[in-house]
Protein backbone atom coordinates (compact mmCIF):
# COMPACT_ATOMS: atom_id res chain seq x y z
CA UNK A 1 0.00 0.00 0.00
CA UNK A 2 2.93 2.30 0.84
CA UNK A 3 4.05 1.93 -2.60
CA UNK A 4 0.93 3.62 -4.13
CA UNK A 5 1.45 6.77 -2.19
CA UNK A 6 4.79 6.85 -2.72
CA UNK A 7 6.26 10.71 -4.26
CA UNK A 8 6.47 10.31 -7.95
CA UNK A 9 9.92 10.95 -9.72
CA UNK A 10 10.40 14.06 -11.69
CA UNK A 11 8.95 13.92 -14.57
CA UNK A 12 10.06 16.55 -17.81
CA UNK A 13 9.93 20.40 -17.77
CA UNK A 14 6.47 21.47 -19.22
CA UNK A 15 6.56 22.59 -22.94
CA UNK A 16 4.00 24.10 -25.84
CA UNK A 17 4.82 20.99 -27.92
CA UNK A 18 4.04 18.53 -25.14
CA UNK A 19 0.71 20.98 -24.72
CA UNK A 20 -0.20 20.76 -28.13
CA UNK A 21 0.61 17.15 -28.38
CA UNK A 22 -2.13 16.33 -25.42
CA UNK A 23 -4.81 19.05 -27.00
CA UNK A 24 -4.76 16.74 -29.79
CA UNK A 25 -5.19 13.48 -28.10
CA UNK A 26 -8.11 15.28 -26.06
CA UNK A 27 -9.49 15.83 -29.31
CA UNK A 28 -9.46 12.43 -29.47
CA UNK A 29 -10.80 11.42 -26.68
CA UNK A 30 -13.53 13.83 -27.33
CA UNK A 31 -14.79 12.14 -30.50
CA UNK A 32 -14.93 9.06 -28.56
CA UNK A 33 -16.75 9.97 -25.81
CA UNK A 34 -19.18 12.06 -27.87
CA UNK A 35 -20.25 9.26 -30.30
CA UNK A 36 -22.01 7.46 -27.64
CA UNK A 37 -24.90 9.87 -27.31
CA UNK A 38 -24.43 11.43 -30.55
CA UNK A 39 -27.09 8.85 -32.06
CA UNK A 40 -29.27 9.28 -29.30
CA UNK A 41 -31.25 11.53 -30.70
CA UNK A 42 -31.40 10.39 -34.55
CA UNK A 43 -32.40 6.87 -33.96
CA UNK A 44 -35.25 7.23 -35.87
CA UNK A 45 -33.67 8.59 -38.74
CA UNK A 46 -31.11 5.91 -38.80
CA UNK A 47 -33.97 3.12 -38.29
CA UNK A 48 -35.63 4.27 -41.58
CA UNK A 49 -32.64 4.55 -43.43
CA UNK A 50 -31.37 1.20 -42.66
CA UNK A 51 -35.13 -0.75 -42.63
CA UNK A 52 -34.23 -1.65 -39.12
CA UNK A 53 -36.96 -2.99 -36.85
CA UNK A 54 -37.65 -1.40 -33.32
CA UNK A 55 -35.89 -4.33 -31.64
CA UNK A 56 -32.81 -3.93 -33.58
CA UNK A 57 -32.15 0.30 -33.84
CA UNK A 58 -31.21 0.31 -29.93
CA UNK A 59 -28.12 -1.61 -30.70
CA UNK A 60 -26.90 1.30 -32.54
CA UNK A 61 -25.99 2.74 -29.21
CA UNK A 62 -25.44 -0.32 -26.95
CA UNK A 63 -22.97 -2.36 -29.48
CA UNK A 64 -20.87 0.50 -28.92
CA UNK A 65 -21.49 0.98 -25.15
CA UNK A 66 -20.62 -2.77 -24.82
CA UNK A 67 -17.09 -2.98 -26.82
CA UNK A 68 -15.97 0.34 -25.54
CA UNK A 69 -16.14 -0.62 -21.71
CA UNK A 70 -14.31 -3.94 -22.56
CA UNK A 71 -11.83 -1.84 -23.80
CA UNK A 72 -11.21 1.09 -21.31
CA UNK A 73 -9.85 -1.14 -18.55
CA UNK A 74 -8.00 -3.50 -21.36
CA UNK A 75 -6.23 -0.13 -23.03
CA UNK A 76 -3.85 0.74 -19.24
CA UNK A 77 -2.25 -3.09 -19.83
CA UNK A 78 -1.95 -2.58 -23.98
CA UNK A 79 -0.28 1.25 -23.84
CA UNK A 80 1.95 -0.35 -21.26
CA UNK A 81 2.49 -3.50 -23.66
CA UNK A 82 3.15 -1.18 -27.10
CA UNK A 83 3.73 2.45 -25.55
CA UNK A 84 1.47 5.41 -25.34
CA UNK A 85 2.30 6.59 -29.44
CA UNK A 86 0.99 3.13 -30.85
CA UNK A 87 -1.91 2.89 -28.66
CA UNK A 88 -3.37 6.14 -29.62
CA UNK A 89 -2.39 5.42 -33.40
CA UNK A 90 -4.18 2.35 -33.19
CA UNK A 91 -7.01 3.37 -31.62
CA UNK A 92 -7.59 6.67 -33.51
CA UNK A 93 -6.80 5.47 -36.83
CA UNK A 94 -9.20 2.51 -36.07
CA UNK A 95 -12.01 4.50 -34.22
CA UNK A 96 -11.74 7.13 -37.88
CA UNK A 97 -12.32 4.04 -40.49
CA UNK A 98 -14.86 2.24 -38.33
CA UNK A 99 -16.68 6.05 -38.44
CA UNK A 100 -16.57 6.16 -42.49
CA UNK A 101 -17.47 2.11 -41.97
CA UNK A 102 -20.50 3.35 -39.83
CA UNK A 103 -21.34 6.31 -42.66
CA UNK A 104 -21.34 3.38 -45.48
CA UNK A 105 -23.56 0.89 -44.03
CA UNK A 106 -26.61 -0.15 -46.05
CA UNK A 107 -27.96 -2.72 -43.05
CA UNK A 108 -28.48 -2.45 -39.64
CA UNK A 109 -26.45 -5.72 -39.19
CA UNK A 110 -23.38 -4.11 -40.49
CA UNK A 111 -23.96 -1.01 -38.70
CA UNK A 112 -23.68 -2.46 -35.20
CA UNK A 113 -20.49 -4.29 -36.43
CA UNK A 114 -18.83 -0.95 -37.10
CA UNK A 115 -20.40 0.76 -33.83
CA UNK A 116 -18.61 -1.86 -32.27
CA UNK A 117 -15.66 -1.84 -33.61
CA UNK A 118 -15.54 2.01 -33.38
CA UNK A 119 -16.57 1.79 -29.19
CA UNK A 120 -13.89 -1.15 -28.88
CA UNK A 121 -10.72 0.99 -30.31
CA UNK A 122 -12.12 4.08 -29.99
CA UNK A 123 -12.53 3.41 -26.15
CA UNK A 124 -8.81 3.43 -25.60
CA UNK A 125 -7.85 6.39 -26.16
CA UNK A 126 -10.04 8.12 -23.44
CA UNK A 127 -7.75 6.47 -19.85
CA UNK A 128 -4.73 6.84 -22.31
CA UNK A 129 -5.40 10.52 -22.35
CA UNK A 130 -6.33 10.36 -18.43
CA UNK A 131 -3.31 8.43 -17.51
CA UNK A 132 -0.96 10.97 -19.60
CA UNK A 133 -2.72 14.19 -17.89
CA UNK A 134 -1.04 12.43 -14.95
CA UNK A 135 2.21 11.89 -15.71
CA UNK A 136 3.57 14.06 -18.84
CA UNK A 137 2.88 17.02 -16.84
CA UNK A 138 4.10 18.80 -13.41
CA UNK A 139 1.71 19.04 -10.54
CA UNK A 140 1.55 22.89 -10.09
CA UNK A 141 0.12 22.45 -13.88
CA UNK A 142 -2.62 19.85 -12.90
CA UNK A 143 -5.00 22.88 -11.81
CA UNK A 144 -4.25 24.51 -15.25
CA UNK A 145 -4.80 20.26 -17.12
CA UNK A 146 -7.73 18.64 -14.82
CA UNK A 147 -10.38 21.44 -16.34
CA UNK A 148 -9.38 20.39 -19.84
CA UNK A 149 -10.09 16.81 -19.36
CA UNK A 150 -12.95 17.48 -16.77
CA UNK A 151 -14.27 19.89 -19.57
CA UNK A 152 -14.20 16.98 -22.45
CA UNK A 153 -15.39 13.95 -20.28
CA UNK A 154 -18.49 15.96 -19.17
CA UNK A 155 -19.69 18.23 -21.85
CA UNK A 156 -18.81 15.63 -25.07
CA UNK A 157 -21.82 13.30 -23.66
CA UNK A 158 -23.66 16.44 -22.45
CA UNK A 159 -23.86 17.45 -26.13
CA UNK A 160 -24.05 14.60 -27.97
CA UNK A 161 -27.85 15.01 -28.44
CA UNK A 162 -27.38 18.86 -29.49
CA UNK A 163 -24.38 17.80 -32.21
CA UNK A 164 -26.27 14.46 -33.34
CA UNK A 165 -30.11 16.32 -33.89
CA UNK A 166 -28.44 19.00 -35.67
CA UNK A 167 -26.28 16.89 -38.07
CA UNK A 168 -29.11 15.03 -38.52
CA UNK A 169 -31.66 18.06 -39.47
CA UNK A 170 -28.98 19.60 -41.84
CA UNK A 171 -27.64 16.72 -43.84
CA UNK A 172 -28.70 13.58 -43.19
CA UNK A 173 -27.61 10.53 -40.45
CA UNK A 174 -24.59 9.58 -41.99
CA UNK A 175 -23.11 12.84 -40.99
CA UNK A 176 -23.10 11.28 -37.63
CA UNK A 177 -20.56 9.42 -38.39
CA UNK A 178 -18.87 11.39 -41.06
CA UNK A 179 -17.73 14.00 -38.94
CA UNK A 180 -15.36 12.53 -37.55
CA UNK A 181 -13.68 11.44 -40.60
CA UNK A 182 -11.13 14.33 -41.00
CA UNK A 183 -10.80 15.34 -37.64
CA UNK A 184 -9.30 11.70 -36.47
CA UNK A 185 -7.03 11.40 -39.23
CA UNK A 186 -5.41 15.12 -38.01
CA UNK A 187 -5.61 13.06 -33.93
CA UNK A 188 -3.61 9.97 -35.94
CA UNK A 189 -0.85 12.09 -37.59
CA UNK A 190 -0.20 14.21 -34.89
CA UNK A 191 -0.04 11.07 -32.36
CA UNK A 192 2.45 9.31 -34.42
CA UNK A 193 4.48 12.23 -34.69
CA UNK A 194 4.52 13.89 -31.48
CA UNK A 195 3.78 11.54 -28.56
CA UNK A 196 6.89 9.92 -27.30
CA UNK A 197 6.06 9.74 -23.48
CA UNK A 198 7.32 6.24 -23.42
CA UNK A 199 8.76 3.27 -24.97
CA UNK A 200 6.82 -0.16 -25.15
CA UNK A 201 7.39 -2.93 -23.05
CA UNK A 202 7.01 -6.12 -25.58
CA UNK A 203 7.90 -8.90 -22.85
CA UNK A 204 4.63 -7.85 -22.22
CA UNK A 205 2.68 -9.96 -24.24
CA UNK A 206 4.43 -13.17 -23.38
CA UNK A 207 2.59 -12.76 -20.24
CA UNK A 208 -0.53 -11.96 -21.34
CA UNK A 209 -3.56 -13.29 -19.70
CA UNK A 210 -5.52 -14.47 -22.38
CA UNK A 211 -8.69 -16.09 -19.91
CA UNK A 212 -8.32 -13.23 -18.22
CA UNK A 213 -9.35 -10.92 -21.16
CA UNK A 214 -12.01 -13.42 -22.15
CA UNK A 215 -13.66 -13.74 -18.22
CA UNK A 216 -13.36 -9.21 -18.33
CA UNK A 217 -14.61 -9.48 -21.96
CA UNK A 218 -17.68 -11.90 -20.93
CA UNK A 219 -17.87 -9.86 -17.40
CA UNK A 220 -18.55 -6.75 -18.74
CA UNK A 221 -20.56 -7.42 -22.13
CA UNK A 222 -22.95 -9.79 -20.49
CA UNK A 223 -23.49 -7.24 -17.26
CA UNK A 224 -23.77 -3.69 -19.86
CA UNK A 225 -26.33 -6.15 -21.89
CA UNK A 226 -28.12 -6.85 -18.68
CA UNK A 227 -28.44 -3.64 -17.66
CA UNK A 228 -29.20 -1.83 -20.87
CA UNK A 229 -32.29 -4.58 -21.71
CA UNK A 230 -33.02 -5.66 -18.61
CA UNK A 231 -36.09 -2.31 -17.65
CA UNK A 232 -37.76 -3.03 -21.00
CA UNK A 233 -37.61 -7.27 -20.47
CA UNK A 234 -38.54 -7.81 -17.01
CA UNK A 235 -35.10 -8.28 -15.56
CA UNK A 236 -35.31 -12.44 -14.75
CA UNK A 237 -37.94 -12.75 -16.45
CA UNK A 238 -36.07 -12.61 -19.70
CA UNK A 239 -34.81 -15.99 -20.14
CA UNK A 240 -31.51 -14.29 -21.89
CA UNK A 241 -31.04 -11.71 -19.12
CA UNK A 242 -31.26 -14.71 -16.72
CA UNK A 243 -28.59 -16.41 -18.66
CA UNK A 244 -26.61 -13.55 -19.10
CA UNK A 245 -26.68 -12.59 -15.71
CA UNK A 246 -25.32 -16.08 -14.58
CA UNK A 247 -22.88 -15.77 -17.18
CA UNK A 248 -21.42 -13.10 -15.82
CA UNK A 249 -21.63 -13.85 -12.25
CA UNK A 250 -19.50 -17.29 -13.30
CA UNK A 251 -16.82 -14.80 -15.28
CA UNK A 252 -16.66 -12.11 -12.41
CA UNK A 253 -15.58 -14.73 -9.90
CA UNK A 254 -12.98 -16.18 -12.39
CA UNK A 255 -11.63 -12.75 -13.54
CA UNK A 256 -11.34 -11.81 -9.73
CA UNK A 257 -9.31 -15.26 -9.54
CA UNK A 258 -6.73 -14.67 -12.02
CA UNK A 259 -6.49 -10.70 -11.04
CA UNK A 260 -5.21 -11.73 -7.88
CA UNK A 261 -3.27 -14.81 -8.98
CA UNK A 262 -1.32 -13.34 -11.91
CA UNK A 263 1.65 -12.01 -11.64
CA UNK A 264 0.83 -9.31 -14.81
CA UNK A 265 -3.09 -9.40 -14.72
CA UNK A 266 -5.02 -7.62 -17.53
CA UNK A 267 -6.06 -5.39 -15.05
CA UNK A 268 -4.34 -4.19 -11.92
CA UNK A 269 -6.60 -3.78 -9.14
CA UNK A 270 -4.39 -2.80 -6.41
CA UNK A 271 -5.06 0.53 -6.66
CA UNK A 272 -8.04 0.10 -5.15
CA UNK A 273 -5.52 -0.01 -1.74
CA UNK A 274 -4.97 4.20 -2.28
CA UNK A 275 -7.99 5.08 0.07
CA UNK A 276 -9.06 8.18 -2.31
CA UNK A 277 -8.57 6.11 -5.17
CA UNK A 278 -11.31 3.96 -4.46
CA UNK A 279 -13.27 7.15 -2.66
CA UNK A 280 -12.69 8.58 -6.31
CA UNK A 281 -13.68 5.74 -8.24
CA UNK A 282 -16.83 5.65 -6.39
CA UNK A 283 -17.89 9.35 -6.85
CA UNK A 284 -16.86 9.05 -10.62
CA UNK A 285 -19.64 5.85 -10.69
CA UNK A 286 -22.11 8.59 -9.09
CA UNK A 287 -21.06 10.83 -11.52
CA UNK A 288 -21.63 8.45 -14.09
CA UNK A 289 -25.19 8.09 -13.18
CA UNK A 290 -25.79 11.71 -12.54
CA UNK A 291 -24.04 12.72 -16.69
CA UNK A 292 -25.71 10.05 -18.27
CA UNK A 293 -28.84 9.97 -16.45
CA UNK A 294 -29.62 13.14 -16.91
CA UNK A 295 -28.16 13.16 -20.55
CA UNK A 296 -31.03 10.41 -20.87
CA UNK A 297 -33.68 11.45 -19.04
CA UNK A 298 -33.82 15.27 -20.34
CA UNK A 299 -34.14 14.28 -23.83
CA UNK A 300 -36.59 11.52 -22.74
CA UNK A 301 -39.11 14.20 -21.29
CA UNK A 302 -39.11 16.31 -24.09
CA UNK A 303 -39.40 14.07 -26.66
CA UNK A 304 -42.28 11.85 -24.61
CA UNK A 305 -44.18 14.52 -23.03
CA UNK A 306 -43.44 17.36 -25.06
CA UNK A 307 -43.40 16.12 -28.66
CA UNK A 308 -39.99 17.76 -29.53
CA UNK A 309 -38.10 16.77 -32.79
CA UNK A 310 -34.44 15.97 -32.21
CA UNK A 311 -33.43 19.36 -33.05
CA UNK A 312 -35.68 20.98 -30.54
CA UNK A 313 -34.34 18.71 -28.27
CA UNK A 314 -31.17 19.36 -29.31
CA UNK A 315 -31.44 23.34 -28.66
CA UNK A 316 -32.97 22.57 -25.30
CA UNK A 317 -29.85 20.63 -24.21
CA UNK A 318 -27.38 23.22 -25.43
CA UNK A 319 -27.64 25.20 -22.27
CA UNK A 320 -25.79 22.90 -19.74
CA UNK A 321 -23.05 22.35 -22.38
CA UNK A 322 -22.24 26.24 -22.21
CA UNK A 323 -22.54 26.16 -18.64
CA UNK A 324 -20.12 23.82 -18.30
CA UNK A 325 -17.89 25.65 -20.97
CA UNK A 326 -18.21 28.76 -19.50
CA UNK A 327 -17.67 26.85 -15.65
CA UNK A 328 -14.07 24.89 -16.50
CA UNK A 329 -11.84 28.21 -16.39
CA UNK A 330 -13.05 28.88 -12.88
CA UNK A 331 -12.85 25.38 -11.76
CA UNK A 332 -9.17 25.42 -12.47
CA UNK A 333 -8.97 28.40 -10.72
CA UNK A 334 -11.01 27.06 -7.52
CA UNK A 335 -8.31 24.13 -7.40
CA UNK A 336 -5.66 26.43 -6.71
CA UNK A 337 -7.83 28.26 -3.88
CA UNK A 338 -9.91 25.19 -1.59
CA UNK A 339 -9.73 21.87 -0.31
CA UNK A 340 -10.54 19.79 -3.35
CA UNK A 341 -13.10 17.85 -0.99
CA UNK A 342 -14.49 20.71 -0.22
CA UNK A 343 -14.88 21.97 -4.08
CA UNK A 344 -16.98 18.41 -4.79
CA UNK A 345 -19.13 19.02 -1.72
CA UNK A 346 -19.89 21.84 -3.31
CA UNK A 347 -20.17 20.37 -6.72
CA UNK A 348 -22.72 17.46 -5.64
CA UNK A 349 -25.25 19.90 -3.83
CA UNK A 350 -25.16 22.14 -6.38
CA UNK A 351 -26.23 19.12 -9.00
CA UNK A 352 -28.90 17.85 -6.01
CA UNK A 353 -30.16 21.31 -5.87
CA UNK A 354 -30.34 21.64 -9.91
CA UNK A 355 -32.26 17.69 -9.93
CA UNK A 356 -34.21 18.85 -6.69
CA UNK A 357 -35.37 21.96 -8.70
CA UNK A 358 -36.46 19.76 -11.60
CA UNK A 359 -38.30 17.37 -9.46
CA UNK A 360 -41.14 19.75 -9.51
CA UNK A 361 -41.95 19.21 -13.39
CA UNK A 362 -44.79 19.37 -14.71
CA UNK A 363 -46.43 18.57 -18.30
CA UNK A 364 -46.20 22.19 -19.89
CA UNK A 365 -42.55 22.45 -18.66
CA UNK A 366 -39.86 23.05 -22.05
CA UNK A 367 -37.14 25.52 -22.60
CA UNK A 368 -37.57 28.06 -19.86
CA UNK A 369 -38.44 26.09 -17.12
CA UNK A 370 -35.96 23.51 -17.96
CA UNK A 371 -32.95 26.16 -17.87
CA UNK A 372 -32.14 26.73 -14.21
CA UNK A 373 -32.45 22.91 -13.54
CA UNK A 374 -29.62 22.65 -16.67
CA UNK A 375 -27.79 25.37 -15.27
CA UNK A 376 -27.40 23.63 -12.21
CA UNK A 377 -26.41 20.55 -13.43
CA UNK A 378 -23.62 22.30 -16.64
CA UNK A 379 -21.93 24.45 -13.41
CA UNK A 380 -22.33 22.36 -10.68
CA UNK A 381 -21.29 18.84 -12.56
CA UNK A 382 -17.82 20.52 -13.73
CA UNK A 383 -17.25 21.94 -10.20
CA UNK A 384 -17.06 18.12 -9.01
CA UNK A 385 -15.77 16.39 -11.95
CA UNK A 386 -12.33 18.29 -12.38
CA UNK A 387 -11.45 17.61 -8.44
CA UNK A 388 -12.77 13.88 -8.41
CA UNK A 389 -10.12 13.16 -11.30
CA UNK A 390 -7.27 14.89 -9.39
CA UNK A 391 -8.68 12.92 -5.49
CA UNK A 392 -8.63 9.36 -7.59
CA UNK A 393 -5.13 9.55 -10.13
CA UNK A 394 -3.17 12.38 -8.27
CA UNK A 395 -1.64 10.23 -5.92
CA UNK A 396 -1.00 7.36 -8.76
CA UNK A 397 2.81 6.54 -9.35
CA UNK A 398 3.63 6.54 -12.70
CA UNK A 399 3.99 2.58 -12.97
CA UNK A 400 0.53 2.34 -11.90
CA UNK A 401 -1.31 5.22 -13.69
CA UNK A 402 -2.26 3.37 -16.85
CA UNK A 403 -4.40 0.48 -15.03
CA UNK A 404 -5.19 3.15 -12.82
CA UNK A 405 -7.05 4.89 -15.70
CA UNK A 406 -8.31 2.43 -17.04
CA UNK A 407 -10.37 1.52 -13.58
CA UNK A 408 -11.11 5.18 -13.12
CA UNK A 409 -12.63 5.45 -16.63
CA UNK A 410 -14.56 2.08 -16.05
CA UNK A 411 -16.03 3.24 -13.12
CA UNK A 412 -17.82 6.31 -14.83
CA UNK A 413 -19.42 4.63 -17.76
CA UNK A 414 -20.83 1.55 -16.02
CA UNK A 415 -22.12 4.16 -12.86
CA UNK A 416 -24.06 5.77 -16.63
CA UNK A 417 -24.90 2.18 -17.32
CA UNK A 418 -26.30 1.56 -13.75
CA UNK A 419 -27.84 4.61 -13.78
CA UNK A 420 -29.79 4.62 -16.84
CA UNK A 421 -30.76 0.83 -15.88
CA UNK A 422 -32.34 2.46 -12.58
CA UNK A 423 -33.88 5.26 -14.07
CA UNK A 424 -35.77 2.97 -16.34
CA UNK A 425 -36.70 0.51 -13.90
CA UNK A 426 -38.53 3.28 -11.46
CA UNK A 427 -39.65 5.49 -14.12
CA UNK A 428 -42.22 2.46 -15.20
CA UNK A 429 -42.64 1.20 -11.51
CA UNK A 430 -43.64 4.57 -10.30
CA UNK A 431 -45.50 5.08 -13.68
CA UNK A 432 -47.91 2.50 -13.25
CA UNK A 433 -48.14 3.01 -9.52
CA UNK A 434 -49.19 6.88 -10.36
CA UNK A 435 -51.55 5.46 -13.09
CA UNK A 436 -53.51 2.88 -10.53
CA UNK A 437 -53.84 6.07 -8.11
CA UNK A 438 -55.25 8.60 -10.60
CA UNK A 439 -57.72 6.02 -12.46
CA UNK A 440 -58.88 5.00 -8.92
CA UNK A 441 -59.11 8.98 -8.20
CA UNK A 442 -60.38 9.86 -12.19
CA UNK A 443 -64.25 8.24 -11.80
CA UNK A 444 -67.79 9.27 -11.71
CA UNK A 445 -67.74 10.13 -7.73
CA UNK A 446 -65.19 12.94 -9.21
CA UNK A 447 -67.11 16.41 -10.10
CA UNK A 448 -63.85 17.35 -11.64
CA UNK A 449 -64.00 14.55 -13.71
CA UNK A 450 -66.99 13.96 -14.87
CA UNK A 451 -67.07 18.08 -15.91
CA UNK A 452 -63.57 17.08 -17.92
CA UNK A 453 -65.46 14.07 -19.42
CA UNK A 454 -69.03 16.87 -20.91
CA UNK A 455 -66.60 18.90 -21.92
CA UNK A 456 -64.43 16.72 -23.71
CA UNK A 457 -67.51 14.68 -25.30
CA UNK A 458 -69.39 18.33 -26.48
CA UNK A 459 -66.13 19.41 -28.02
CA UNK A 460 -65.89 15.86 -29.97
CA UNK A 461 -69.59 15.48 -30.25
CA UNK A 462 -68.74 19.08 -32.79
CA UNK A 463 -66.72 17.33 -34.76
CA UNK A 464 -68.92 13.81 -35.79
CA UNK A 465 -66.86 11.39 -33.90
CA UNK A 466 -68.15 8.43 -31.14
CA UNK A 467 -67.88 11.77 -28.41
CA UNK A 468 -68.31 9.67 -25.82
CA UNK A 469 -65.56 6.94 -26.99
CA UNK A 470 -63.27 9.60 -27.83
CA UNK A 471 -63.67 11.85 -24.74
CA UNK A 472 -63.15 8.49 -22.07
CA UNK A 473 -59.63 7.95 -24.02
CA UNK A 474 -58.67 11.71 -24.03
CA UNK A 475 -59.13 11.69 -20.37
CA UNK A 476 -57.22 7.97 -20.44
CA UNK A 477 -54.19 9.69 -22.13
CA UNK A 478 -53.93 12.77 -20.43
CA UNK A 479 -53.67 10.28 -16.96
CA UNK A 480 -51.24 7.72 -18.63
CA UNK A 481 -48.91 11.40 -19.30
CA UNK A 482 -49.58 12.57 -15.87
CA UNK A 483 -48.46 9.40 -14.37
CA UNK A 484 -45.20 9.72 -16.94
CA UNK A 485 -44.84 13.05 -15.71
CA UNK A 486 -45.08 11.74 -12.22
CA UNK A 487 -42.11 9.40 -12.42
CA UNK A 488 -39.93 11.77 -13.96
CA UNK A 489 -40.08 13.92 -10.59
CA UNK A 490 -39.96 10.64 -8.89
CA UNK A 491 -36.31 10.06 -10.66
CA UNK A 492 -35.08 13.90 -9.99
CA UNK A 493 -35.94 13.52 -6.10
CA UNK A 494 -33.48 10.16 -6.15
CA UNK A 495 -31.05 11.87 -7.71
CA UNK A 496 -30.94 14.65 -5.43
CA UNK A 497 -30.90 12.29 -2.34
CA UNK A 498 -27.68 10.79 -4.09
CA UNK A 499 -26.09 14.18 -5.00
CA UNK A 500 -26.39 15.70 -1.43
CA UNK A 501 -25.85 11.83 0.27
CA UNK A 502 -22.40 11.61 -1.27
CA UNK A 503 -21.39 15.20 -0.33
CA UNK A 504 -21.36 13.53 3.49
CA UNK A 505 -19.24 10.84 2.64
CA UNK A 506 -16.44 13.31 1.77
CA UNK A 507 -14.92 13.76 5.41
CA UNK A 508 -13.91 10.28 4.62
CA UNK A 509 -11.61 11.18 2.04
CA UNK A 510 -7.60 11.73 2.73
CA UNK A 511 -6.88 15.91 2.33
CA UNK A 512 -4.77 15.93 -1.17
CA UNK A 513 -1.69 17.97 -1.78
CA UNK A 514 -2.30 21.43 -2.78
CA UNK A 515 -1.98 22.38 -6.61
CA UNK A 516 -0.47 25.87 -6.52
CA UNK A 517 2.87 26.83 -7.38
CA UNK A 518 5.88 25.85 -6.22
CA UNK A 519 8.40 23.42 -7.81
CA UNK A 520 8.21 19.51 -7.29
CA UNK A 521 7.11 17.65 -10.28
CA UNK A 522 5.10 14.07 -10.19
Amino acid sequence: MSSIAAPRPSTPAFSGRRMFTFICMVFGMFMAILDIQIVSASLAEIQAGLGAANDEISWVQTAYLIAEVIMIPLSGYLSRMISTRWMFVIASGGFTFASLMCATSGTINEMILWRAIQGFIGGGMIPTVFASAYTIFPREKQAMIAPIIGLVATLAPTIGPTVGGYLTELFSWHWLFLVNVVPGIFVTAAAYFLIDFDEPDLSLFDKFDWLGLASMATMLGALEYVLEEGPSKDWLQDELIFNLTIIAVVSTIIFFFRAFTREEPVVDLSAFANRNFTFGCIFSFCMGIGLYGLTYIYPLFLARIRGFSSLQIGETMFVSGIAMFATAPFAGRMMRMMDLRLMIGIGFVGVGIGTLIASRVTSDWDFWELLWPQIFRGVFLMICMVPINNIALGTMPPSRMKNASGLFNLTRNLGGAVGLALINSVMTDRSDLHYDRLREAVNYANPEAVQAVNNMTHAFSELGTNAGTAAIFQLNRMTLQQASVMSFADVFILLTILFCGLALALPLVQKPAPLGGGGGGH
